[in-house]
């Protein structure tokens, strides 16, 4: 089996590692592009340097890649609103056709050369732990692994990152909450190659904590744990999400037991079309919802945070309201989706309401006033009436209970009220929806596979 699995390893390594004429190209590409943007540069009032900085910085880029990360290092004591000005100068002046982005601050992405570039704008600060904005941090990481990847590494390393993207979790970014390339490269290192690493995350036992240079100083709750070993209070895995710790550490398990080149290479499920929604509803018998709306014209890590902040609190309010939330998702296009699939599609015109116990009289006493007054007794009250009075309160073992008119008695008019406001939505989700949304129930969600048929295969054929 070690045979077979060096076998795929050496497979995979030969298709990621660029070839002497790519590297050839990006180092002619970057050297120009760091001699453009320092020329930029010299017009400003400030001294700057230019640093390329990741995986093309530390040569563990995919081969076929094509994105280049450079930075442009501005003094400490510059405050942030000239940064930010004199950094999107620069990256205008270089990437003429570029757009501005955001994170911490603005930076600016563009084409060069058939490449795409990140122009960013950073402090140059003395150490890690003096940075003013979190992208100070990537030179002193770039710094650190230059000094230590060797060829070797560098190549298991790629092979690390095809591994992580074939089974979906490679990406720091807030839509996937990966591993980040950093991260990657940290422990490659850490564990001394690819198969070491695997091996041990094959029996991680969260949390697994790992600290690079022993600063041994900060603690964190996350179930990956890395010190980062430029700056011991920050957790390099902080983005990383617990299910993406179990999908590594099952597939580690699968290649190791089977090797097989096909979990380097990242395979969506073919789309489903309406009829092939539809055939998945009626073999699981369950009662689909969606919530669509036009989307929130926000990047993926501001729009996907709220997303699944809006879907937890949906989905959290029904399972409250008794319509048991058998499994939800959330999509996202020009439209925003948040699907939620139901066990309990209809609950009764009543709902039961337990007090407290008849021995805590204050409060009971209080229980029984509040509902007495109003109560089904005599049998002559208007049950038909649309407010209908309590039936009690009676008696269960200790306690007083009412059962009372329930006030939704199907997820979709909940769905269609103005209770659904009320739960913890995503800001920006919240404004969309109050401009207008659907509510899409049973067969009908089939209409959403024209737009969405990828990610209805995905979620009617999960996987780990």
């Amino acid at each position: 089996m070690s045979e077979e699995f060096e076998a795929v390893v050496a497979a995979v390594r030969e298709r990621v590692t660029p070839d002497d004429e790519e590297r050839e190209r990006l180092r002619a590409v970057t050297d120009r592009l760091v001699d453009r943007t320092e020329a930029a540069a010299a017009d400003l009032p400030v001294e700057t340097d230019v640093i390329l900085v990741g995986s093309t910085a530390r040569g563990t880029w995919l081969a076929g890649d094509r994105d280049v990360d450079l930075f442009v290092r501005f003094p400490a004591d510059l405050d942030r609103e000239r940064l930010e000005e004199y950094g999107l100068q620069v990256g205008t002046d270089v990437l003429p056709d570029g757009r501005e982005e955001y994170a911490e601050h603005p930076y600016t992405v563009g084409e060069f050369e058939g490449f795409t570039v990140d122009l960013v704008p950073c402090y140059d600060v003395a150490d890690a732990t003096a940075i003013q904005s979190a992208v100070d941090r990537t030179p002193f990481h770039t710094a650190y692994l230059e000094a230590r990847l060797d060829d070797e590494i560098a190549a298991d390393v790629r092979v690390a990152k095809a591994f992580l993207k074939g089974i979906g979790v490679y990406g720091a970014n807030l839509k996937t909450r990966g591993f980040s390339g950093y991260l990657t490269e940290l422990l490659v290192l850490e564990y001394g190659g690819f198969r070491p690493f695997l091996e041990a995350a094959a029996d991680w036992h969260p949390p697994v904590e790992l600290d690079p240079k022993d600063h041994g100083q900060a603690t964190f709750d996350d179930p990956l744990v890395v010190i980062d070993p430029t700056d011991p209070e920050r957790n390099v895995a902080a983005a990383l999400s617990p299910e993406n710790v179990a999908r590594l550490q099952h597939y580690a398990r699968d290649l190791l037991a089977d090797p097989r080149e096909s979990l380097f290479e990242p395979a969506d499920p073919d789309p489903l079309d309406a009829d092939g929604v539809r055939a998945a509803l009626d073999a699981r018998g369950t009662t689909p919802v969606a919530v669509t709306f036009e989307a929130p014209d926000l990047v993926d890590d501001q729009l996907w945070p709220q997303l699944r902040k809006s879907r937890r609190g949906v989905a959290s309010e029904l399972d409250r309201r008794g319509f048991d939330v058998f499994r939800s998702a959330a999509f996202t296009g020009e439209r925003g989706v948040l699907f939620l699939e139901l066990a309990v599609a209809e609950r009764p015109t009543v709902e039961r309401h337990a007090g407290p116990p008849v021995h805590v009289r204050e409060h009971a006493e209080g229980f029984y006033g509040k509902y007495a007054e109003s109560s089904v007794t005599d049998g002559d009250a208007d049950t038909s009436a649309p407010d209908r009075p309590p039936y009690g309160p009676f008696v269960v073992e200790d306690r007083y209970v009412v059962e009372r008119e329930r006030e939704f008695t199907s997820a979709e008019a909940f769905l269609e009220s103005d209770a659904l406001f009320e739960v913890a939505l995503g800001a920006h989700v919240e404004s969309a929806l109050r401009e207008g949304y659907e509510v899409l129930v049973g067969a009908d969600v089939a209409t959403l596979a024209d737009a969405f048929g990828t990610d209805l295969a995905g979620y009617f054929s999960p996987k780990p």
